[in-house]
């Protein structure tokens, strides 16, 4: 019976999942609805053309402000979902502030030609800016609002350049970072997108009062809060929703897609998940 619901119901299962957030450093009186899309890994057996319409229908009618999308567009298992076609579908969002996109660790992995040449963009990269959607790759952005707010996007860790040694690699990730945010005046917040949360460990600058991650997919197997396996090097630490250290605030989707064990999607106790969350109201999260 589990396996069954695991295989054949749960990864289709697309829940909205609610946050309702003060990040310390929010601008006094600014409300802010983002939606968070993440890991479509876009395969016609699990969140396929029709899956993704669904999602793009599902998240309009949600109303958000801005809409993010956290990378990790395509599937790693035969016949996968061309980026080109999920661009296209991912054009029809609609946020009044805007839709911006990051790429994720397979957007880069699987890309052999850019891992080949060092350097973007990737094929996924070349796919959303084809379909309009403005794509930050360690930029920043500031968004269109009464108060000063920036959105900043983050590249993946498995961006070509990235140091061996543990020591060096962290601060390789918080370089970046500096360079990434070296356009917003100082005092100004910002929401990062990192599609890997592990970021979120390091002394981040102050400036960053939320950050928004994806890539564990919530563990995709789920069981009273603990999962066999997380591609992160904090295990459990970020594997999922929301986390608060040190008066900084982390939110960790399980992503929309799954990856594939002897050829199907499993899913179990981490459902896929639009993610919503109200910035500069108290904090609750609902499903």
């Amino acid at each position: 019976m589990s396996a069954g619901y695991a295989t054949a119901l749960e990864p289709y299962r697309v829940q909205v999942t609610s946050y309702r957030l003060s990040p310390q450093g929010w601008p006094p009186g600014l409300r802010l609805r983002v939606a968070v899309l993440t890991d479509f890994h876009a395969h016609p057996r699990c969140m396929g053309e029709a899956e993704i319409v669904a999602v793009v229908a599902r998240t309009n009618a949600l109303a958000p402000d801005v809409t993010v999308l956290l990378g990790d567009y395509g599937s790693q298992s035969p016949g996968p979902v061309p980026f080109e076609r999920v661009a296209a579908i991912l054009r029809g969002l609609v946020a009044p502030k805007g839709v911006y996109a990051i790429q994720g660790n397979h957007d880069w992995g699987d890309d052999r030609e850019a891992r080949r040449r060092g350097y973007g963009p990737t094929r996924a990269e070349r796919a959303l800016r084809g379909a309009g959607i403005p794509f930050i790759e360690n930029a920043a952005v500031r968004l269109d609002l009464a108060a000063p707010l920036w959105l900043a996007g983050l590249g993946s860790e498995e961006a070509p350049g990235r140091p061996r040694l543990q020591q060096q690699f962290e601060q390789f990730r918080l370089d970046t970072l500096d360079q990434t945010l070296r356009d917003v005046p100082a005092g100004e917040p910002v929401i990062l997108l990192a599609h890997e949360p592990d970021i979120f460990a390091q002394d981040l600058d102050p400036r960053v009062v939320l950050t928004l991650s994806g890539h564990t997919h919530g563990g995709q197997i789920r069981i009273l809060g603990w999962s066999p396996w997380i591609p992160s090097r904090y295990g459990q630490r970020y594997a999922y929703g929301h986390i608060v250290e040190h008066g900084r605030d982390l939110v960790v989707s399980a992503g929309l897609g799954s990856h594939f064990v002897a050829g199907r999607p499993v899913r179990l106790g981490a459902p896929p998940e639009i993610v919503i969350i109200d910035l500069g109201q108290s904090d609750a999260a609902t499903s």
